[in-house]
């Protein structure tokens, strides 16, 4: 039986919604094609027909949901500049959370054991993020390099904070990442005087 186009683009979107859900909960490796497929309400064999292997989806979803947190990072950037995008990242909500959240912070490591074409889009998509956050920040020199610290401080802060989610430390690795990050963006004394 033939279906229009329209359904499997749906189901293509389905998968690659609970793939990303997924990979960023419980992690690449611990997740299942056959569990994936049951959580779209799909069978394994209608996974081919939308994908060559789970490192296309891997890579896919990777890419959706970097394109995702471009879209947030936009839009806490436009609400309240650099001070709401560190508040919304390293807030209680992302923290626990994680399938909703970024990837970066819930996939690094299985990022960097997948295969070159995964490891290639996902560095770009992170320079692309940290074009868009240096664009907003105040400081007229070393932005890029300013953008890459503070996402260094934000992933490691809020991967901490989850490490030892449940404890008053989780809490207090958000407050102390979000100072950190805050400090990153200040503009040095001697770019002030110029």
């Amino acid at each position: 039986m033939r279906y229009e186009k329209g359904r499997k683009d749906a189901s293509r979107g389905r998968i690659m919604e609970v793939a990303a859900d997924r990979f960023r909960s419980d992690g690449i490796a611990a997740s299942g094609l056959a569990a994936i497929m049951g959580d779209a309400g799909l069978t394994n064999g209608a996974f081919y027909p939308h994908f060559h292997s789970k490192a296309e989806l891997v890579r896919e979803s990777v890419v959706a949901t970097m394109e995702l947190q471009s879209q947030q990072l936009a839009e806490a950037l436009a609400s309240g500049g650099v001070e709401m995008a560190i508040e919304a990242y390293l807030s209680a909500e992302h923290r626990d959370n994680p399938g909703k959240g970024c990837a970066s912070a819930a996939l690094l490591p299985e990022i960097a054991r997948q295969p070159p074409e995964t490891r290639e889009v996902y560095t770009d998509r992170l320079l692309a993020l940290a074009h868009q956050l240096a664009e907003a920040l105040p400081q007229a020199r070393n932005r890029e390099s300013v953008a890459l610290g503070v996402f260094a401080t934000l992933i490691g802060a809020l991967q901490l904070a989850r490490a030892v989610e449940g404890t008053e430390l989780s809490d207090r690795m958000l407050a102390a990442g979000k100072a950190a990050a805050r400090a990153l963006i200040q503009p040095r004394q001697d770019e002030v005087a110029s």
